[in-house]
């Protein structure tokens, strides 16, 4: 395999379970193959932002399984609609990983007659929340694939990222960059959850070679800022258009569908005031990102629409916003440049499960070595965190107390765990006061 075709795909879920049928039906929308060459992507990468409630997400486990399974079956949705009538109506892919940090989850699917190129899996997980837990945070993978064109391996990586909310909140939005390059050190993950031959793969050492230390040393290689990666960042990454939120009337000049530019309603001239485009310019964050020309509307903020499961661009006559929040691109992909050939860069259409359009991204990447003055790794914001681990892991405890309080305070399956138990220790103190004083011995 000369090249690889990578479909990146980010959504802000909204805490709610997709619909697999709607968002199958138009996940394709996007996919456009920069060379023309391929009905359907080689890979398919799922950047998903509050993807749960809290105290699922925070919970984690079989919480969250029923949500990442909509987008299993919404991936068999979107590949059966587009390989049917075509030469292979048996096309598949193989959902190589699913993970998440609290509400931050990534999903790789790659092409069945592909998996056996991937030669190792490394994942990292940075929690940028309060207390640094998983509210907001990133979640990535780095995957080794066998190179084209001489012995060793060529690796992407994949981050799925929710930086702060808020019009104002642009310097935490900068920091949380910062913070998570500098935790984000991938590990091995376990192979038995992505290798097809199960039978050996125990015994395959996924990271030969790695130098990652502990606490006590600084961490020099599988960072985010590699120079033998290909880097792809997505996510809900809260940029807005504006410092503070609209007033009663500013809702009169939010972007409406217009075609001519020169219209005052034309999204254009919002987004000229773009925070993360300033930014950028400004290289203040995503260091030594890019990103292709914007040529969709604001995904964010949308008023729920409850009436149809889907509204495409031709559906809406009228886009309806949120009138509390300045419409923005909140949700962007931006990758490292080098040998990168970008293709189409568009907005899906609105779900009636979310406030967010998703946003799509179609690539194409040679699977080769990458030239040794590759310079990705000097633009990197700063140095390695060395605590990453032990930080993580003190995270990692809130998140649990945090979750099972508010399982037990937000969730009727919590309500009623704590009905049943306060009924039983009443129940159990009524008993025992009818009793005789010594009839519970017999």
């Amino acid at each position: 395999m000369v090249d690889l075709k990578l479909y990146i795909v980010t959504f802000n879920c909204g805490r709610i379970l997709i619909e697999p049928d709607a968002f199958g039906s138009h996940l394709f929308d996007g996919w456009e193959d920069p060379t023309f060459t391929r009905a359907l992507p080689d890979v398919v990468v799922l950047n998903l932002q509050e993807i749960a409630p809290l105290s699922y997400a925070f919970l984690g486990k079989h919480f969250v399984r029923p949500y990442f399974d909509r987008f299993r079956q919404a991936v068999q949705v979107a590949t059966q609609n587009q390989s049917a009538g075509g030469d292979d109506d048996s096309f598949k892919y193989f959902n190589v990983l699913s993970r998440h940090v609290g509400l931050t989850g990534i999903m790789l699917f790659v092409r069945d007659d592909l998996v056996d190129e991937i030669q190792t899996l490394n994942v990292a997980e940075v929690g940028v929340g309060l207390s640094e837990m998983g509210n907001k945070g990133a979640i990535g993978a780095r995957l080794g694939w066998k190179s084209s064109d001489v012995e060793g391996l060529v690796y992407t990586t994949f981050v799925s990222a929710h930086l702060a909310p808020f019009e104002e909140e642009i310097e935490r939005r900068n920091q949380d960059y910062v913070d998570i390059v500098s935790r984000m050190v991938f590990t091995s993950e376990d192979a038995r959850e992505w290798r097809k031959d199960q039978q050996t793969v125990e015994n395959v050492p996924l990271l030969a070679g790695e130098t990652i230390q502990t606490d006590n040393g600084q961490a020099t290689t599988n960072v985010m800022y590699s120079n033998d990666t290909y880097l792809f960042f997505a996510g809900d990454l809260n940029y807005r258009t504006a410092l503070t939120t609209p007033g009663r009337e500013d809702s009169e000049i939010f972007p409406q569908p217009r075609k001519n530019v020169k219209d005052a309603l034309h999204y254009s001239h919002l987004l000229e005031k773009d925070q993360l485009t300033q930014q950028l310019q400004q290289g203040k964050t995503l260091h030594g990102l890019t990103e292709q020309r914007i040529d969709f509307p604001p995904t964010y903020k949308y008023r729920l629409n409850k009436d149809h499961p889907v509204l495409t661009d031709q559906d809406m006559e009228e886009w309806t916003w949120a009138q509390h929040r300045w419409p923005s691109w909140c949700d962007r992909i931006l990758y490292s440049a080098t040998q990168v050939k970008a293709g189409k860069y568009s907005a899906l259409p609105l779900f009636r499960t979310s406030d967010h359009r998703p946003v799509a991204l179609s690539v194409s990447i040679p699977l080769k070595r990458f030239p040794p003055d590759s310079e990705l790794a000097r633009q990197a914001p700063g140095p390695i965190d060395q605590h990453f681990k032990s930080r993580r892991k003190a995270a990692r405890q809130k998140e649990i107390v945090v979750g099972v309080a508010a399982y037990l305070g937000l969730t009727w399956e919590g309500n009623a765990l704590l009905l049943s138990t306060f009924l039983i220790v009443v129940g159990s103190i009524w008993i025992s006061g009818l009793c005789p004083e010594n009839c519970l011995i017999w």
